[in-house]
């Protein structure tokens, strides 16, 4: 896309936008930051024209960054083909991507994936699995503090943060939060009344954190002893994120475990909603039976053609490399610029911890995220102090490097 060639608005048609937005949709986001109205690769415009560079992609959503060519041809051959069965029918896209996904997983025989249309209900029907476990004897799930697992009420039940669970109080009962990094306190919570263990790899919104070496590796060993199914959320985490297709494959965070379930979504549809859970060989056969779940959009023609045209381009692209190289490259850029201390995470999922000033105060990362933004920047103050990147993952050494360039200012406000 050309400077001449992206859409501008009007003035006053950007805030009629602006003023519609108010009045007819639910304030739960608050006000918008931006009326975005184009996209391309790793930027996008809003309706001035103003040009940004994408340094979240949707929270970890835009994989092959926005409008690639493989991803609209899939969904544009789809939708001119076939658009929407229902779950009476299946279609070929459904079947190829559940193939794809057995393979890059590797899957035994007698596991199975279930496509939904977001995290949270990936999330939702592991939980209902859960519930299954042993027959449905096992009355509580295990979740550990920092966990965001989504807000429907069984993935909220599983997010440790307070803020979001107490308005809907008494929420679903049954789930133990542990704290984090403890084996000791995981092991002393799982006994054989526990259904499953929830984790994520990596916890994105505390700021990117990893677990403590050993600690998924004891969670799997407690749960196998205890009876127990280890559920992986791999929501932000998968497909390439981390310079794996999923970052339990990594031996530094999974040392080589198999988990029961993992739940995937967000980056799998590249923009299109789209979410899986996938049991993993013989404890597909324990949980869910015919007619106990369900969804009316999940495994559509067109969000599994998007989604197979997302695997299928990270692999002929190198994207896994493409995002370990990145880090590579990136890591050392950013802990030389003052004001910065550890960075966290795996690939382009990558945490920005902000170091006390000369005074001694932490910078507020909502001012560093604003004046980003106002440098044409889109980043994420995810914690106190903390920054959060989830950039695409075809994001080059040259689109970050006016970034880079231009942090020490933005810290320093």
């Amino acid at each position: 896309m050309s400077e001449a060639t992206h859409q501008q608005a009007p003035t006053d048609q950007a805030q009629t936008w602006r003023d519609d937005f108010s009045r007819v949709l639910s304030p739960v986001f608050g006000s918008p930051q931006l009326d975005l109205v184009q996209g391309e690769g790793s930027y996008v415009w809003d309706a001035s024209g103003k040009k940004y560079l994408d340094l979240l992609a949707g929270i970890a959503v835009n994989a092959l960054g926005h409008c690639h060519p493989a991803w609209v041809k899939a969904i544009t051959e789809q939708a001119s083909t076939l658009g929407h069965i229902s779950n009476f029918f299946t279609s070929p896209p459904q079947i190829a991507l559940a193939n794809k996904i057995h393979e890059i997983l590797d899957l035994p025989s007698g596991s199975a994936v279930f496509f939904s249309n977001s995290g949270t209900e990936a999330n939702e029907a592991a939980f209902k699995m859960a519930r299954r476990a042993g027959g449905g004897g096992r009355p509580f799930i295990i979740a550990v503090e920092g966990a965001f697992h989504g807000r429907t009420m069984g993935s909220l039940a599983l997010t440790a943060k307070e803020a979001y669970r107490e308005p809907f109080a008494p929420g679903v009962p049954g789930v133990v939060h542990v704290p984090y990094g403890d084996v000791e306190a995981l092991a002393a919570a799982i006994n054989d009344n526990t259904a499953a263990v929830f984790i994520e790899p990596i916890q994105g919104e505390v700021g990117v954190r990893t677990h403590p070496q050993g600690y998924l590796k004891a969670a799997r060993e407690l749960t196998t002893k205890a009876g127990a199914l280890l559920v992986l959320d791999e929501v932000q985490s998968g497909i390439a994120r981390t310079g794996y297709w999923f970052a339990h494959q990594d031996w530094s965070i999974g040392e080589g475990i198999t988990p029961d379930i993992i739940t995937s979504a967000k980056g799998l549809g590249g923009g299109m909603p789209i979410g899986a859970t996938i049991t993993v060989g013989d404890a597909n056969t324990k949980l869910l039976e015919a007619g106990q779940h369900g969804t009316t959009f999940g495994g559509n023609p067109i969000a599994c053609a998007a989604a197979l045209a997302v695997l299928e381009t990270i692999e002929s692209e190198g994207l896994h490399d493409h995002a370990a190289d990145i880090n590579d490259w990136l890591t050392p850029q950013l802990t030389a610029i003052d004001g910065i201390g550890e960075i966290t995470g795996q690939g382009l999922l990558i945490g920005i911890e902000l170091l006390p000033d000369a005074a001694g105060e932490i910078p507020d990362s909502k001012a560093v995220a604003a004046r980003a933004l106002e440098a044409g920047f889109i980043i994420n103050p995810v914690a106190p102090g903390r920054l959060r990147l989830a950039p695409p993952l075809t994001i080059t050494e040259e689109e970050l490097a006016p970034f880079v360039a231009a942090l020490p200012g933005l810290i320093a406000g």
